[in-house]
């Protein structure tokens, strides 16, 4: 589980007191998560109007950033897709794995001064989205490299089949027979061989052949006349059997097989330069993406709890059965703040199957950080 909770509460007489406290009611009797303190250094605060201005603004950026660092990570993955086992260790914040970054999150003093304003250092980050346009084209290469990829080595429902039939696979030249290519799941393969010839009418018995498999399916052909495509198709697909729409050509699978091996020449090349490419812009959308929060939770605690700036930000890190339990500690610990939201969340609990989500507004500051970037876990 990689989902963290950035959170922020007054402080009492000491900022520790306000660590010791949230501390004592998740981790010392019920280990509901594993907690950090997360450092934000003292910023100036500038005026009202700048800072609710800066909470709408940086709410903005937050969700494209977010949306960027998710589709560099996904393009890592795709190009790592023979060796997917070594994604994580290219998915790098500052030469570390992202739990690392982000519970022992720093301050980049250097990147980000914290002698400017509120207002110019949210313009320094922000610089990431002109940066991000900027990459736009380099990431429509990698696209389309990945999409060229896909097709020639994906699944057997969208990958070429220039590399998997052959001229004795089919009957040809054939006034009335036609052979067809059909994708069937592993778990299908007995039904396939049970039912294929009752299909439709004018199948040729016995005439399916398993041409090629992957992990999930197999591509089997079968012959039968012209006049029950049609049925046929509509049969199989009632059957959760796919039919591919395929005609073997020599010319078109020649000319196949030569971009398949001028794609595969071509990955041999750019594969190392592209790898450190989305490594090196990872890092830095990422790294852009932490100070986002850490902004945000600044802005929206001084709009909360007002003046002087005293409050303790905090980072927890829930497991999955203990997110409602957690919440509900956290939502008993500070109801003081604000007893509307603490009602509603109260009411909301009562109801089973209602989930809050992340845009639900609670008595402290809360900002959630999911790791999961891959539709895969890393």
């Amino acid at each position: 589980m990689t989902e963290f909770w950035l959170i922020s509460a007054p402080g009492e007489k000491t900022c520790q007191q306000t660590w010791d406290k949230m501390m004592a009611a998740t981790t010392r009797s019920n280990n509901l998560s594993a907690n950090h303190k997360f450092n934000i250094p003292d910023l100036k605060v500038g005026t009202l109007d700048v800072l609710v201005g800066l909470s709408d603004e940086l709410a903005k950026l937050d969700s494209f950033v977010e949306s960027v660092v998710k589709k560099v990570a996904q393009y890592m993955a795709d190009v790592l897709e023979d060796s997917r086992d070594k994604v994580q260790e290219n998915l790098l914040a500052n030469g570390v794995d992202l739990v690392t970054y982000i519970t022992r999150f720093q301050w980049d003093m250097a990147k980000y001064p914290i002698k400017q304003s509120l207002k110019n250092i949210s313009e320094i980050i922000s610089k990431v989205e002109m940066l991000c346009q900027h990459w736009a084209p380099s990431l429509c290469n990698v696209h389309v490299i990945v999409t060229l990829l896909c097709a020639t080595r994906g699944s057997l429902l969208t990958r070429s089949l220039a590399d998997i039939v052959k001229k004795d696979d089919f009957v040809l030249d054939s006034e009335y027979l036609i052979t067809l290519l059909v994708v069937v799941p592993k778990t299908a393969y007995t039904d396939w061989q049970k039912t294929y010839e009752t299909l439709a009418e004018m199948v040729v018995p016995r005439s399916s052949n398993l041409l090629f498999e992957d992990n999930d399916s197999g591509l089997f052909s079968v012959t039968l006349f012209m006049k029950a495509i049609d049925d046929f198709k509509h049969k199989a697909r009632e059957n959760k059997f796919t039919v591919r729409d395929f005609q073997y050509n020599e010319e078109e699978m020649k000319a196949d097989k030569e971009e398949m091996t001028r794609l595969s020449t071509d990955k041999k090349k750019q594969f190392g330069p592209l790898v450190r490419w989305l490594k090196v812009n990872f890092s830095e959308a990422f790294i852009a993406w932490i100070h986002i929060k850490a902004l945000r939770v600044f802005v929206e605690s001084v709009l909360r709890y007002g003046l002087p700036v005293n409050f303790q930000a905090m980072l927890l890190q829930p497991s999955k059965k203990t997110m409602k339990k957690l919440r509900e500690v956290l939502n008993d610990l500070y109801k003081h703040l604000d007893s509307s939201a603490a009602a509603i969340i109260d009411s909301a609990m009562d109801i089973p199957g209602l989930n809050l989500s992340q845009q639900e507004y609670y008595p402290y500051v809360y900002y959630k950080i999911d790791c999961n970037l891959l539709d895969f876990k890393v």
